[in-house]
C-alpha cells in the first residue's frame, strides 16, 4: 500500500519537506543541502514531480495487473518453473502493452534531478561513504539498458540501503529500485523487467 504523498511530506515555511532517518535537524533552504541532514527541503517544483512520479507509478501498476488476470493462476505450491513461466508470460504481455515505452517516461527529467538531489544529500552526510560502498558492494555495471527489457539473470541485485529507500517515493507493490552502475533503475520484480532507469545518479 502507497502511503499517500501528503503524510510523508511536509511544509516548512513554504517549502515541502521529506523526513530521513540521518539524525540530527535541517531548516535550510532547498539549495543548500545540510552535512548532517535529517530533512531534505523539497521546492513546490520538486514536490510536483514527486506527485507526479507517484501517479505514474500507479498507472503502471494499474496496467500490470490488469495483463496478469489475464493468465492462468498459479497454483498455492507452485514450483519455481512454474513461477519462471508465469513472470516471463506477464513480462512479455507488458512488453506488448508498452511496446512504445522509452527510457524517462516514468523517471522524467525533473524526476530524475530530484533523485540525484536526494541521493546527493544522503550520501553527503557523515556515513554517506559507507551507503555509497554499499551501494557498489557487487554492483553490476552494464553497458546498456533498454527499457521492457527483462533484467538481466546473470546480475546480481544491488543493495538498496535503507537510507536511500526512505528518501526516494515511496513504490507500489511488486515495483523496486535498484542501482545498475550510477543509473538507478525502476524494476518490476514480479514479471522482472526494467520498467524504466535514469541517466547515472550517483555523485
Amino acid at each position: 500500500m502507497v502511503m499517500p504523498i501528503a503524510n510523508r511530506f511536509r511544509i516548512v515555511e513554504g517549502a515541502v519537506v521529506v523526513a530521513l532517518a540521518l539524525g540530527g535537524a535541517y531548516a535550510g533552504d532547498a539549495t543548500s543541502p545540510p552535512t548532517h541532514p535529517s530533512d531534505i527541503v523539497l521546492s513546490a517544483s520538486e514536490h510536483q514531480a514527486a506527485e507526479a512520479f507517484e501517479s505514474r507509478v500507479r498507472n503502471y501498476r494499474t496496467l500490470q495487473r490488469k495483463l496478469e488476470a489475464t493468465l492462468p493462476k498459479l497454483p498455492k505450491r507452485a514450483t519455481p518453473a512454474q513461477v519462471d513461466e508465469n513472470q516471463r508470460a506477464l513480462g512479455e504481455l507488458i512488453r506488448t502493452a508498452r511496446a512504445g515505452a522509452k527510457q524517462g517516461e516514468l523517471l522524467t527529467p525533473d524526476m530524475q534531478a530530484l533523485v540525484k538531489r536526494i541521493l546527493a544529500v544522503v550520501l553527503g552526510g557523515t556515513d554517506g561513504k559507507n551507503i555509497k560502498a554499499s551501494i557498489m558492494d557487487e554492483n553490476p555495471g552494464v553497458p546498456t539498458l533498454s527499457v521492457n527489457d527483462r533484467y538481466p539473470d546473470a546480475i546480481p541485485l544491488s543493495t538498496m540501503p535503507p537510507q536511500v529507500l526512505k528518501a526516494l517515493p515511496k513504490l507500489e507493490e511488486d515495483l523496486e529500485y535498484r542501482f545498475v552502475g550510477e543509473r538507478l533503475v525502476l524494476m518490476d520484480a514480479h514479471a522482472h523487467i526494467i520498467v524504466d532507469f535514469t541517466d547515472d545518479v550517483l555523485p
